[in-house]
């Protein structure tokens, strides 16, 4: 059965004439006869009285019209349906952080993104800064979060996040009962660090800047189990500060403002400034950023990588 037939046998019977019908549908009065015709011959039934000078239902024709109505309201419904399913982003998104960004940054975002859009797979792939961005640069995966500044052109870069490195102590540390700490006093303790990487560089930097020398008690190359070693009183160290909320506000650790020192770790989401974004990219680009990512540039030459976090 086709749909246009309902829907002329509808205008019809609104019409209660074949002319007036063809007139709103745009077609000539002939072409109507003939769809209604051929509705009547596949129902088997006479569906309208032509006698008189109106057309009138008969009595399977008013048995009928619900079901055209409805029929076609069902067809509207479903049109609706399929286009609502084009628009609605689905496929799969990797998207490449380091440990600490996975744990303590991604959660809540990928919690917003799939209430959103349930049918995009999302897939995390843990590596650490510079092995990040290679994998973004060479299209393994389509986005990477990481620590600025990224300064590399073939990339479209984005601040998701704003944070800073804070001094994190063990709870009752001799530094917390000091009014004002400098970073000779915090130099006195030792400190726990990570074995390498943009944060190591970034606190390294820190001290040869201000011509302090510092002791080393441990390299480390988990932020999580440098984390719990401060907790256990093996030393103290720079951290972001959303890598320790949970603990700060538990009283198991306690950060120190240090006069004159502020190290910003702002992160930025960064993906291929030539590569057009799917449809699932640029909703997750969206809810990321609060933006919308502009046109791809084309490609440009090669440049060195940056350090780890």
């Amino acid at each position: 059965m086709d749909f246009d037939w309902l829907n002329t046998f509808l205008e019809v019977a609104r019409q209660r004439s074949f002319s007036r019908a063809g007139e709103k549908l745009h077609v000539t009065q002939p072409s109507i006869s003939a769809q209604i015709r051929a509705l009547e011959t596949h129902l088997g039934h006479r569906l309208l009285d032509r006698g008189g000078s109106k057309v009138t239902l008969t009595a399977a024709g008013r048995v009928f019209q619900p079901f055209a109505e409805q029929s076609l309201i069902q067809l509207k419904h479903i049109q609706l349906t399929l286009a609502d399913l084009e628009r609605m982003p689905r496929g799969t998104l990797t998207v490449s952080a380091n440990d600490s960004t996975a744990l303590y940054v991604l959660p809540l975002l990928i919690s917003k993104f799939k209430k959103q859009y349930p049918r995009v797979a999302l897939n995390i792939v843990r590596a650490e800064r510079s092995k990040t961005l290679a994998l973004v640069l060479d299209r393994e995966v389509e986005f990477g979060i990481v620590s600025l500044p990224v300064k590399d052109p073939r990339l479209h870069v984005e601040v998701v996040h704003e944070d800073k490195l804070v001094l994190v102590v063990p709870a009752g540390h001799p530094l917390t009962t000091l009014e004002s700490v400098t970073l000779s006093h915090a130099a006195q303790y030792g400190f726990l660090v990570p074995k390498e990487g943009r944060r190591r560089e970034m606190i390294d930097h820190l001290f040869v800047q201000n011509k302090t020398a510092r002791r080393i008690a441990m390299e480390l190359d988990s932020s999580e189990l440098l984390k719990r070693l401060i907790i256990g009183g093996l030393g103290i160290s720079f951290l972001p500060r959303i890598n320790v909320v949970d603990e700060l506000n538990r009283g198991l650790l306690q950060a120190i403002d240090i006069e004159g020192v502020n190290i910003p770790r702002d992160l930025a989401l960064i993906s291929r400034n030539d590569l057009p974004l799917t449809r699932a990219g640029n909703a997750f680009f969206t809810l990321a950023t609060g933006t919308v990512r502009s046109s791809p540039t084309s490609e440009v030459g090669d440049f060195e990588l940056e350090g780890d976090d």
